[in-house]
């Protein structure tokens, strides 16, 4: 593993102003606090439309991992969105899961292009089992992108591995690989950068979870993972600190693996979606923290969450999940309150089940991007 000095400074001058992942608030959103309450930002969204197709030629499908992309590099557009697919084409009818080797791009207005085709025989460094892709999707400055990959050998969850996080550059080659020192099944992924400096936090859900044999075990974890970036060089891990453990997690015969997912960062706390027990978690200090919290404070539970999965953080701080039991979204604000719940996807049985992934709000932070597993769709609530 190579190993490089990348100064902190950044990232203490970031904490210092308040900076964070998410958008700053819009001027004067503070203002008379306790005169009125905010309104939610869902009651603002009231239509669902298809933007597209996320299926490219080879016909992987399940699409998971969402990012909009805001820097147009290499092969990326400023404004389109960038997904992960999970399978390939043998699911359906075959069910083969963990089996996705594909990025695409999703344009505003429909065209789907493919950002690359990934061959688990032809990678830079070690990925234990191949590729299959996950929800752990994101795009570094420079345009370098990280996804992560929870391969099978077979599609089922008994032949599942520890994988890896693939780092591909602007124009859709793997460069680098990002495996071991506690990344085991990356399932989902948020990240921060100053300068040169990026922040991985990324969810794993393979520890202890395929010898479980379907019964919940208690060991997911949540890892950040430094890395530093130096001229036309992939960003190289500098280090790795396991800030949240304890998460439950288990197989699943649908969706191959059910544990944490989303992550959202705001204002040094990282939210945490902790699908198996319907509840949202916070961890305090995550940029800085030199261990684990656990499963950190909890921030909401059951209500409206039914297994919540993908997330995403609004402008104003609160905290957008979708829910893998039902077809919903639902905000939480930041000290627990579940303001807005919508119907975004009713397929299925029951309605919306199994069908919602990953999340992002688009460009300009008042719509949300959201990927429909069961029509392998990308689509937009405004």
């Amino acid at each position: 593993m190579r190993l490089r000095a990348c100064s902190s400074a950044l990232v203490t001058a970031a904490l210092t102003l308040g900076l964070t992942a998410a958008a700053a608030a819009p001027a004067g959103a503070g203002a008379g606090a306790g005169a009125t309450k905010p309104q939610p930002f869902l009651d603002r969204l009231n239509t669902v439309s298809l933007v597209g197709s996320t299926v490219p030629a080879n016909g992987d499908v399940n699409p998971y991992g969402t990012f909009t992309i805001r820097e147009s590099v290499g092969d990326l557009r400023r404004g389109n969105v960038l997904i992960s697919n999970f399978n390939n084409s043998a699911n359906p009818p075959a069910g083969e899961q963990g089996t996705g080797t594909t990025l695409v791009q999703v344009a505003p207005d429909g065209t789907l292009t493919t950002f690359a085709t990934i061959d688990p025989n032809n990678l830079p460094g070690p990925c234990p089992g191949g590729v299959g892709l996950t929800t752990a999707l994101t795009v570094l400055p420079g345009g370098w992108v990280v996804v992560g990959s929870l391969p099978t050998s077979d599609g089922t969850s008994a032949t599942a591995q520890a994988g890896c996080l693939l780092v591909l550059d602007k124009h859709g080659t793997v460069r680098e690989t990002i495996a071991g020192d506690g990344i085991n099944g990356p399932w989902d992924m948020t990240a921060v950068s100053f300068g040169k400096r990026s922040e991985l936090f990324v969810t794993n859900v393979l520890n202890g979870t395929v010898a479980g044999g379907g019964a919940e075990v208690d060991e997911g974890t949540v890892l950040r993972i430094t890395l530093c970036a130096e001229g036309d060089q992939p960003p190289a891990r500098t280090a790795t600190t396991v800030i949240g453990s304890g998460f439950a997690e288990r197989t699943d015969p649908a969706a191959l693996v059910v544990g944490p997912t989303g992550v959202g960062l705001h204002d040094g706390t990282l939210y945490v979606a902790d699908t198996v027990l319907s509840r949202i978690t916070a961890i305090p200090d995550a940029l800085t923290r030199k261990g684990s919290a656990g499963t950190g404070r909890v921030v909401t539970s059951d209500g409206n969450l039914n297994a919540p999965l993908g997330m995403a953080i609004t402008p104003r701080g609160d905290i957008l999940t979708v829910n893998g039991g039902d077809g919903n979204i639902v905000e939480t604000t930041r000290t627990g309150r579940q303001v807005a719940t919508k119907q975004i996807n009713a397929e299925g049985t029951p309605p919306g089940a199994g069908a919602l992934f990953g999340l992002a709000l688009d460009l300009d932070r008042d719509a949300v991007y959201f990927v429909n597993d069961a029509d392998n769709v990308l689509d937009v609530l405004h």
